[in-house]
């Protein structure tokens, strides 16, 4: 790869991020991505192809390059730094941000799935197809599944792939460090294993967040913590999501904000829009038996 130009590199990386992450790659792409002629793009996809001549081939009816079984990736990819990419929508296969070390450190993961687990549900994802899993649930162990999955989900501790589960018949999230065998599944998937109905996923949940008022002293340096307009932050989540963001956050979601302790600063004050939210054990006073109340 020495002989090539940063800018030519690039372009091999984009190519190589491309096929690896979504299953493809089009001549069309690399033109609108990096505003070349079609002569300059096809000289990178051969230079792609003498490089790693088993990646990719050449579908003359779709007009398209596809992974092929054989596919290993010329460049390296960091699993944190690739989910990040992903969920931001940046498709290029450089992870060096150059020279310069900037004074910004993030916490360390405990956890960081495997990049050709990612890589292999982020195509199905994008795809639209099943697969076929090796799953390890804390409840019955290691065994096959199969799942039709739609998105993979950063819950702020850890990132999990939702999707819905032919053996229970129903959407789930499943953590991704335990799935350790992916198969994409030359099907497609029935209505009912769509996203759009996924209703959970699907819903959005309107929290009204205020300072707590029974643990906080100052509420002002809760507000300006949180960037709160009238003392209140509203957050649009989906109802899948809401139990994680509640537990992230300590967010009280008692009726009566009756958590007490330095760590609940945070206080639901619209608990009833947690109505037919499902995944609400790990929200902070949460009690579902409260939704007789409205």
């Amino acid at each position: 790869m020495d002989e090539f130009s940063f800018a030519q590199k690039q372009r091999l990386a984009y190519i190589d991020f491309k096929l690896y992450f979504t299953g493809m790659v089009t001549r069309s792409e690399i033109v609108s991505h990096f505003e070349l002629g079609l002569a300059a793009a096809t000289r990178d996809l051969k230079f792609y192809k003498d490089n790693a001549p088993d990646n990719m081939a050449y579908d003359n009816v779709e007009k398209k390059y596809f992974i092929t079984t054989q596919f290993k990736p010329i460049f390296k990819y960091n699993a944190r730094r690739t989910l990040i990419k992903l969920a931001n929508n940046i498709s290029d296969g450089f992870d060096s941000i150059g020279d310069t070390s900037f004074p910004i450190e993030s916490p360390s993961p405990l956890n960081v799935p495997d990049i050709d687990i990612i890589a292999k549900l982020s195509q199905a994802i994008i795809n639209h197809k099943p697969i076929s899993v090796i799953y390890t649930s804390l409840s019955s162990g290691s065994g096959a599944r199969e799942l039709v999955p739609h998105s993979i989900v950063d819950n702020g501790l850890r990132w999990h792939l939702r999707a819905y589960d032919r053996k229970s018949k129903s959407f789930r999230d499943f953590v991704l460090t335990r799935i350790t065998k992916v198969t994409i599944l030359a099907q497609t998937p029935s209505p009912e294993e769509d996203k759009l109905e996924d209703h959970q996923w699907m819903r959005m949940v309107p929290l009204q967040i205020i300072p707590h008022p029974n643990n906080v002293k100052h509420p002002t340096a809760i507000k300006l913590d949180f960037g709160m307009e009238k003392g209140m932050l509203e957050v649009n989540v989906r109802a899948a999501m809401a139990g994680y963001l509640l537990r992230r956050w300590n967010v009280d979601c008692s009726e009566s904000a009756s958590l007490s302790g330095p760590e609940y600063q945070l206080y639901l004050q619209n608990s009833q829009t947690l109505y037919g939210v499902e995944n609400l054990a790990i929200a902070p006073g949460y009690i579902k038996n409260s939704e007789n109340h409205y």
